[in-house]
């Protein structure tokens, strides 16, 4: 089994490259899902969140209100680490259990949005960054997530800036390109992957 972390800044089209690399083979450990699913009403995770913020962050049916925490949290260094400390050691447990189940030859890519903030490289095989100017990922925000480019500033100034993220990378993926070459480069490192999981094949 090879371990991939992959990573990237906010709107820097690491979904996309999660997918492509799905649709190649590998078996995805989505960090953002897990993320979602350890807060689904009922669980451990939302009752530690209404405890830690109120219940305001709940909509009128009892889910939690991303957009209400969203910006309770990004513009607050220590309200953003409250809600990491409860909502990141429910994901790592939930990661694990995952990628014990796969396949003992398969390449699991965990997508990781805050691998290097907290400094998780050294837990993968190989670490593949996403890369993006910030230009074009506050674009993305605004223009394809209808983000306020000030809420969009918010998020990207909460994460690692662009050298931080490259400097724990072991593969590099330039996303400023269109969607064919990224297809290309995509299907490279995906073939490289497979090289490192399966060396004398």
């Amino acid at each position: 089994m090879l371990t991939v972390g992959l990573t990237g800044g906010i709107g820097a089209g690491k979904s996309e490259v999660s997918r492509l690399l799905v649709e190649y083979g590998a078996v995805l450990v989505d960090a953002d899902r897990i993320a979602r699913e350890v807060v689904e009403p009922g669980t451990p995770g939302l009752a530690a969140v209404v405890e830690a913020f109120g219940d305001g962050v709940l909509t009128e049916d009892g889910r939690l209100d991303r957009p209400k925490l969203g910006s309770l949290v990004f513009a607050d260094p220590e309200r953003l680490a409250v809600l990491n400390g409860i909502v990141h050691p429910l994901v790592g447990a939930r990661s694990r259990e995952l990628e014990a189940a796969a396949p003992r030859d398969a390449v699991v890519v965990h997508d990781v949005p805050l691998l290097t903030e907290n400094g998780l490289a050294p837990l993968y095989d190989v670490v593949v960054v996403v890369d993006t100017d910030p230009a074009t990922q506050l674009d993305r925000l605004v223009r394809l997530r209808g983000m306020t480019e000030e809420d969009a500033r918010a998020r990207m100034n909460a994460q690692a800036g662009r050298e931080e993220r490259r400097a724990v990378a072991d593969i590099v993926i330039d996303n400023d390109v269109p969607l064919d070459e990224l297809r290309r480069r995509v299907r490279e490192v995906w073939d490289e992957l497979a090289r490192r999981a399966h060396p004398t094949t």
